[in-house]
């Protein structure tokens, strides 16, 4: 928290190629600080941090107004089409404790694609992934966000009835995270009443947790 009358959250968004890391990570900051597009191949290929302008609005304590700053670490995908895992994994480490190493990551959120199925290998890789970027209390300090939502809706699916279709794979996840997840509508995400929502649901994440926040150093110091 910068002063009295402001809060700051620290994210980072993780997650496979083509998943809209990036996209998702714009529509956090309502900007559109990552490059964010279709390729046949990975297009982050380094760590960025991304910072929202001051927000009012949201959030309250103690009576009072307070001003939300978003932060955003935008990360290399976890399969990449052109690094291994530990080039992956060392600078996404490295970057968290370089941006976050003093004031903390409030939340991870792993990006999946709400129109394709989640596969036991793949959310086998995400949790090691994620076990061995944020240690054993990972499931307390990360939520699912589910981009494309809009495709799902096309497809006839609402909230309800997408999870009541979804695989034990997905749910498993979910319930692994206390059930910490985000529908993102790809084509409304840009709206700012879509944002204000999303952006509450995150702070009620948060403050789930007791606004605690997880202290992360590289591994190579």
């Amino acid at each position: 928290m910068a002063n009295s009358n402001e809060m700051t959250i620290n994210l980072v968004v993780l997650g496979r190629t083509q998943t809209g890391k990036s996209a998702a990570g714009n529509s956090l900051l309502g900007s559109s600080d990552f490059e964010s597009r279709r390729s046949p191949s990975s297009v982050t290929t380094c760590c960025s941090l991304g910072r929202s302008c001051r927000i009012s609005g949201i959030i309250r304590r103690n009576g009072c107004e307070l001003a939300l700053c978003i932060r955003v670490l935008d990360t290399p995908s976890y399969p990449h089409s052109a690094l291994s895992k530990e080039q992956v994994r060392d600078t996404v480490s490295s970057a968290l404790a370089h941006h976050f190493g003093e004031e903390g990551l409030h939340l991870a959120l792993l990006v999946l694609r709400a129109d394709l199925p989640l596969c036991p290998d793949e959310s086998d890789h995400a949790i090691q992934f994620l076990q061995e970027l944020l240690g054993p209390t990972w499931k307390d300090f990360t939520a699912v966000l589910l981009t494309h939502a809009d495709k799902a809706e096309e497809a006839g699916f609402s909230e309800e009835a997408y999870l009541h279709s979804a695989s034990s794979t997905l749910l498993s996840l979910l319930s692994s995270v206390q059930h910490k997840y985000i529908f993102l509508d790809n084509q409304k995400s840009i709206i700012k009443e879509e944002r204000v929502i999303v952006l509450r649901k995150l702070l009620n994440f948060i403050r789930q947790n007791k606004y605690r926040v997880l202290l992360l150093k590289h591994s190579k110091e």
